[in-house]
């Protein structure tokens, strides 16, 4: 968009805990430069027991910075004026009804707009790209996770749904906020909308709120995520009230 842009991620912390120190440590220093210490353990020179104490408390935290969104963004660095300097607000998807939400609210932030006509002729969004790479007969989009149907033969993290059903779902609320109030809905849902349990109405209301609260879900997996968050009260959107 003009002036902002969403992300949805994946934040895979179970990849970056079974990363060895070394991979750790050369995955930090792409965007930094190693302090003196860590110079010396890379070379094998002789460190004291507390130096070494030092060198795991910097990787434990070097390993926990590398999946973290807040410093992800620390590292637009060099980049100036309101665009990048504002402040950017993260979202919770806690379940897979969740990220269907997040994922078509973005992919349909230029339609919404008005600058694009369809999903696949807005630019810079993930649909496009899915879109143009298999007119490429390309079996993957590039930096984007595949769906659940596509060939997935050295990948372990696919998307919990179909990409044709993913289509369907993109249309379906694509036509809604569109043509108003009046637009029309086929009788035949989406086999996604029915597999996930989102009544239509319910879903419409969501997509519309997709930017308040800080928490989205199911209201049972809010509720379960509460603790962590330090809430005691739900304060988000609830996709359903299962």
């Amino acid at each position: 968009m003009s002036n902002h842009y969403h992300l949805v991620l994946h934040i895979n912390r179970d990849q970056a805990e079974s990363l060895t120190d070394i991979e750790v440590i050369h995955r930090w220093l792409k965007f930094h430069q190693p302090p003196v210490l860590i110079q010396r353990f890379l070379k094998n020179e002789p460190l004291s027991p507390s130096e070494k104490q030092s060198v795991q408390t910097i990787i434990r935290t070097w390993r926990q910075r590398i999946y973290s969104i807040s410093w992800f963004m620390r590292l637009e660095d060099g980049c100036t004026g309101h665009f990048w300097e504002g402040r950017f607000k993260s979202q919770a998807l806690l379940d897979d009804k969740a990220l269907a939400a997040a994922m078509s609210y973005v992919d349909l932030n230029p339609v919404r707009a008005g600058i694009a006509a369809t999903p696949e002729s807005s630019e810079y969004t993930s649909i496009k790209h899915r879109v143009d790479s298999l007119r490429k007969h390309n079996r993957f989009a590039r930096n984007l996770h595949p769906f659940s149907d596509s060939p997935n033969p050295h990948r372990k993290v696919c998307l919990p749904f179909e990409f044709k059903d993913y289509l369907a779902l993109l249309d379906f609320t694509g036509k809604q906020f569109r043509e108003g109030s009046s637009g029309h809905v086929s009788n035949n849902l989406p086999p996604m909308m029915q597999r996930l349990g989102f009544e239509t109405t319910l879903w419409l209301k969501c997509y519309e709120q997709m930017e308040s609260g800080c928490l989205i879900g199911t209201k049972s997996a809010i509720q379960s995520k509460l603790a962590i968050f330090g809430r005691k009260k739900i304060a988000g959107v609830c996709l359903s009230p299962a």
